[in-house]
């Protein structure tokens, strides 16, 4: 079980949110529109991401690989983190902020289910109320910046029109559009520009350009030796 703090912003006021965490799900493979899914598949299997079974898929990991620190510990340098809308499920409410499911590509290209249990997943220490959100959801946006060569540079960016509705993910779970208290669920990604690669640091953001506000979060990325 893990434990997140987090500010709950609703209805113009802030409030302190805990939140026990018995369960960590990550949706894979949410993309709306086929052409994008395929084309997020073809970018996978070029680093040797074999296809999923059925789309969309949710894997499970361990509550306790939830953090909201500012940098993790990976091992080697074949990992690297995308940018996705993350719902918390508590007592009264759900809650969505933003969160990184870092993943290391070595590994997920045998066995992406292990994969999704090698590393830290990153999520932010705001979050709003979903039902403040939930009529525009889908004009909500998601990017995230990488740094190479000493620069900050755009690695993913689109609208949540482009990944499958939250009470849709939630059901094709557990059958219920209601999530669990104590639940965490990853919602999907945008397409790497360019090429997926790592970085040492990552950063995120999910943007309500409706009300006017932003949820960010970084962290830097620290490779461990691999010893053989």
């Amino acid at each position: 079980m893990a434990r997140l703090e987090f500010d709950g912003h609703a209805k113009g006021a802030v409030e302190k949110v805990a939140v026990d965490i018995k369960d960590l799900v990550i949706a894979g493979w949410t993309g709306r529109d086929v052409a994008a899914l395929n084309h997020h598949i073809e970018e996978l299997k070029s680093i040797g991401v074999q296809p999923p079974s059925r789309v969309p898929i949710y894997y499970r990991a361990a509550a306790q690989m939830l953090t909201q620190a500012d940098s993790i510990q990976v091992l080697g340098d074949d990992s690297s983190g995308e940018v996705e809308p993350v719902l918390i499920g508590a007592a009264d409410r759900l809650w969505v902020t933003v969160g990184a499911d870092h993943t290391d590509r070595k590994v997920e290209s045998y066995g992406i289910a292990v994969s999704k249990q090698m590393c830290a997943k990153p999520i932010g220490r705001t979050a709003w109320r979903f039902e403040e959100v939930e009529p525009h959801w889908d004009k909500l946006m998601l990017r995230s910046f990488i740094q190479e060569a000493g620069k900050r540079v755009l690695y993913q960016e689109g609208p949540l029109a482009k990944i499958r509705d939250p009470r849709e993910l939630i059901f094709g779970w557990q059958d219920n559009k209601r999530l669990p208290m104590g639940a965490v669920m990853f919602c999907g990604t945008m397409p790497a520009i360019g090429t997926i690669r790592p970085s040492p640091r990552f950063e995120m953001e999910l943007d309500d350009p409706v009300l006017g506000r932003k949820i960010t979060h970084a962290y830097d990325v620290q490779a461990l030796p691999v010893i053989s």
